[in-house]
């Protein structure tokens, strides 16, 4: 019957497109709802284990149950809970007198723009300094494709502007272009930075 089948329809199913909506990484929300797609995956695969007799796979997916159940609550409940969180404040912030604000959560994907508005990357990271707790820099990728072949640059402070959705180099591209790349795990402690040209920024 075709309804009896329909478990090994959607368990396949369900888990390839929560696993899609985790590798896509858009933000609390959207996991905490692929932990549920994962949920009902897995509660599809323990259905087909124990139509099939398969012990093993029910085993599996019973124990999958149960992470997936721990993902719905660490991403919808504590995870959502931050992401709002922060959220609130920098919106609460910009109908204030008081200086506005972003949640440093979400300095990972936003878009860096040169002095002239034109998109030149990615930020990935802060660096945070210990000992007075100030921003040092931030690390920028570009070019590539799905993180394969892209560049990453770090960019001092002084060098950058934050807004509420961007942040904004106060030099052109070309000189962006002209920072060193990074290698793989061995980021500076102090980036090495060339002097922008006279004819850069504002």
């Amino acid at each position: 019957m075709i309804l009896d089948d329909l478990p090994a329809w959607i368990a396949p199913a369900a888990t390839m497109i929560a696993a899609i909506m985790t590798a896509a990484n858009l933000g609390a929300r959207v996991t905490g709802w692929s932990f549920v797609v994962f949920t009902l995956g897995s509660v599809c695969w323990s259905w087909v284990g124990i139509a099939s007799g398969q012990t093993n796979l029910l085993a599996s997916n019973g124990l999958l149950t149960i992470v997936n159940l721990v993902g719905i609550w660490r991403w919808l409940g504590r995870q959502r809970a931050y992401e709002d969180g922060g959220k609130s404040a920098a919106d609460a912030s910009r109908r204030s007198a008081h200086p506005t604000l972003f949640a440093g959560t979400q300095v990972d994907g936003m878009e860096v723009r040169d002095c002239e508005g034109n998109g030149v990357g990615q930020a990935v990271e802060a660096l945070i300094s210990c000992k007075d707790g100030l921003l040092s820099y931030i690390v920028v990728r570009s070019g590539g494709i799905g993180g394969m072949g892209e560049d990453l640059r770090a960019v001092p402070r002084a060098h950058v502007t934050f807004s509420c959705d961007h942040v904004t180099l106060r030099w052109d591209s070309t000189w962006f272009a002209s920072l060193g790349t990074l290698q793989d795990g061995r980021w500076p402690v102090i980036p090495d930075v060339p002097a922008p040209a006279e004819s850069d920024g504002s």
